[in-house]
């Protein structure tokens, strides 16, 4: 995920300080002091780690549901695999089913909210502390929670709201709620509320504050010192004028946005790769060592282990439940169909976009190996070696691209600006529905939350405000607890449509219809 400032280590986000204003830098300060004591310890529970190790409990949630789900569906990530390209594809569209956006769109927009600086930073800080074997584990975290995305995309859509203006309301707060009450279960409603509540703190802070302020930081390092408001507000303006059309102006972005960034991305990465094609044998060969020997690294395959999953789950949110929002609103009467084309979204996620960011810097031989601690150090190439760290891992990412093509530091700010805006305007669309859910429908109610989110993208820019980003983050973990308890409740319901569509996909009662 491109949102988590506490797995990044960059919750000071101090990179912006210097354009904040002396007034506005004490505003900060009190702010930072009184957010710090009154939700220190929200954000210390979600983060903290099982006793006596350094792995966070809530990765552990997800990836035991992860797991859980696969074995349940019977590898459905596998087995349905192909059927979900020709659905994305748009096979088994029928433009006369409800919904607002196609297979592509909706997949598009998910994408958008998870693809990001997690996928060049995080990687970057899980090779550092955990060795090449980390992408192994981060591998194998992003397969399995192809299955988490199928079983919470499947009920957003089956449990959705569907308008007589043809617009769309799903995710878990409709699942919890209508599905709960479906089965005879209590306490529905209860955890909708929260989820919707968590869903808003984390679209304002992690989904919007920071993406703006890191895309300030990063411009800043190509052009120069200048006020982040000013960012701030040409990112609002941009923003607003994509959302305010709602999400068919959103899917009709990203559509566009996210395959030329991937696409970007993932070329200069398989440029690199050709270019050094003769280490890539050996680079798989140091990342299957280092996921199953202690080979020196710090923590030994255990911290491979712990450092993989870790990155995986905050690169993907599988699990989280803000995807089965974006998926909610696709045109299909076939609820299983969408939960089919978002198990395509971690593999592009972590399996594709991670894995090529580690094999880069592990090929082009960026990081040394510090011998007396036996962790991975950043080779700047200058009289300074220094740990890679949250704060370090974009500068490592860029080191080892910018090995091949120099200047790919000017790429990069094309990319993480992308990756922001792309990220601000899905993340606006989870909040505005987590909005209305709480607070109900309507072209009033929407154009406030509308314009707060804005408001929020310039403080974003302009302040440093960890603490309060710190929280928003939290608040996104904890949509996890509340999400997966849900699906452990009602993935039997998934499962019966599962094996009603397969059942009339085999006898061919099912048709393509392109």
């Amino acid at each position: 995920m491109n949102t988590q400032v506490k797995i990044l280590g960059l919750a000071t986000l101090g990179s912006a300080v210097s354009a904040v204003p002396v007034m506005a830098q004490s505003i900060d300060e009190q702010v930072n002091a009184v957010f710090a004591s009154s939700t220190g310890w929200f954000v210390n529970l979600i983060f903290s780690s099982f006793p006596g190790t350094s792995f966070p409990w809530i990765v552990g949630w997800l990836v035991v549901a992860a797991t859980i789900f696969t074995i349940y569906f019977g590898f459905i990530q596998f087995r349905a695999f192909g059927h979900a390209i020709a659905l994305v594809k748009g096979d088994y569209s029928d433009p006369d089913d409800a919904g607002e956006v196609s297979h592509f769109q909706a997949l598009a927009t998910a994408l958008s909210g998870t693809v990001g600086l997690g996928n060049i930073a995080g990687v970057a800080v899980a090779i550092g502390i955990g060795g090449p074997g980390a992408t192994f584990w981060l591998i194998l975290a992003g397969l399995l929670g192809m299955a988490s995305k199928f079983t919470e995309c499947t009920l957003g859509v089956k449990y959705r709201n569907e308008y007589p203006d043809g617009t769309v309301s799903g995710g878990p707060m409709y699942y919890l709620t209508k599905g709960f009450e479906e089965r005879g279960l209590p306490m529905g409603k209860i955890l909708a509320v929260l989820f919707s509540i968590f869903c808003i703190l984390g679209a304002f802070g992690g989904g919007n504050m920071f993406q703006a302020n890191q895309a300030h930081a990063q411009i800043t390092n190509v052009v120069g010192d200048y006020p982040g408001w000013i960012t701030g507000i040409v990112f609002a303006v941009i923003v607003f004028s994509v959302i305010v059309g709602g999400l068919k102006s959103i899917a009709s972005v990203t559509e566009k946005i996210v395959p030329f960034m991937g696409i970007l991305y993932v070329v200069t990465a398989l440029i690199i790769l050709l270019m050094n094609y003769d280490r890539i044998g050996w680079a798989f060969g140091e990342i299957f060592d280092g996921a199953f020997t202690n080979t020196g690294i710090a923590g030994g395959a255990v911290g491979a282990l712990i450092q993989g999953f870790k990155r995986a789950a905050f690169s993907n949110e599988a699990g989280v439940g803000s995807a089965a929002i974006a998926h909610s609103a696709v045109r299909t009467k076939e609820p299983i169909t969408e939960g089919f084309v978002s198990l395509l979204e971690p593999l592009i996620d972590t399996v594709i976009i991670c894995t090529m960011t580690a094999l880069v810097i592990i090929i082009t031989g960026q990081l040394v190996v510090d011998a007396e601690t036996g962790r991975y150090l950043l080779d700047e190439g200058a009289s300074t070696i220094q740990t890679v760290d949250g704060n370090k891992g974009v500068a490592l990412t860029s080191a080892a691209f910018s090995a091949s093509f120099g200047g790919f530091q000017y790429v990069l700010a094309v990319a993480v600006i992308l990756f922001a805006f792309s990220t601000m305007i899905s993340w606006s669309y989870y909040g505005l529905k987590a909005w209305t859910f709480l607070f109900g429908e309507g072209q009033t109610t929407e154009l406030v939350f509308k314009l707060l989110f804005c408001v929020f993208i310039v403080i974003g820019a302009a302040a440093s405000l960890g603490p309060v980003i710190d929280f928003s983050d939290a608040a996104i973990f904890s949509m996890a607890i509340v999400n997966i308890i849900g699906l452990y409740l009602l993935m039997p319901i998934v499962k019966r449509e599962l094996n009603s569509y397969m059942a009339r996909l085999d006898s061919g009662e099912i048709r393509k219809f392109a």
